[in-house]
């Protein structure tokens, strides 16, 4: 029995974690945010929101200065105020800000929102689960071997999800008469605006896929609708 506690205490770990994570969450995102209202940026989200066939994308705007999208495990849709500075200031169009949208209604619509949250608390237990392991076999060692097993990981299941996230918000924007140049664009901006540099990091290390692939990724999906549609 006693060799199996490390993974029942894991196995309890992560259960904690997973619901104190959801309500940390929550409770963040309820005090520091508000419905975005913006008529420019709504008359996108309505064009997006009839591709749906849904009344109406609602959006909210977290107060916080870096620049980011958020989709809530709850299934909420949320742009930084830094974002959308970024946005007031010109230096990001309407139609790139509705792409971050798009994406982050890709993750609500494939579930990587809430499995990322039990993706989290789950690694977490691996990583303590590993450490107590492995830090029997090399005192000293075991807990950074768990940490960099836990990292590539975490990074690997994320450049996955950004991927069918960005598909996803290509599909959208095309049928909402947008089209993805404005994803493109935005992705080009993305390391200025965010001010993350990923050159010299190795993508097994990366959470979110390098520029260049992301953007030739949308280019062969778009290769693909044009070869269907002329069949």
């Amino acid at each position: 029995m006693l060799k199996f506690t490390p993974i029942l205490l894991a196995i309890v770990y992560a259960l904690v974690m997973y619901k104190f994570s959801a309500w940390r969450t929550k409770a963040e995102l309820d005090a520091k945010s508000t419905e975005l209202a913006d008529p420019d940026l709504k008359r996108l989200m309505d064009k997006m929101a009839a591709a749906l066939d849904l009344p109406r994308i609602k959006v909210h705007l977290y107060e916080i200065e870096p620049v980011n999208g958020l989709a809530a495990p709850d299934g909420r849709i949320f742009l930084t105020r830094g974002f959308y500075q970024k946005y007031r200031d010109g230096e990001v169009s309407g139609e790139e800000l509705a792409s971050v949208i798009a994406h982050e209604l890709g993750h609500v619509a494939l579930g990587h929102s809430r499995r990322r949250m039990i993706d989290f608390s789950g690694q977490n237990a691996i990583r303590a689960a590993l450490a107590m392991v492995l830090g029997r076999i090399l005192p000293g060692l075991g807990v950074y071997i768990a940490n960099f097993l836990t990292t590539l990981l975490a990074a690997r299941l994320s450049r996955k999800d950004e991927y069918e996230a960005d598909a996803y918000a290509s599909a959208l924007l095309v049928k909402s008469g947008i089209g993805t140049e404005p994803q493109k664009s935005l992705f080009q901006k993305l390391e200025k605006l965010t001010g993350m540099r990923g050159a010299g990091v190795p993508v097994w290390l990366m959470s979110h896929p390098k520029t260049a692939e992301r953007i030739a990724a949308i280019e062969a999906l778009e290769a693909r609708w044009a070869a269907v549609s002329k069949t």
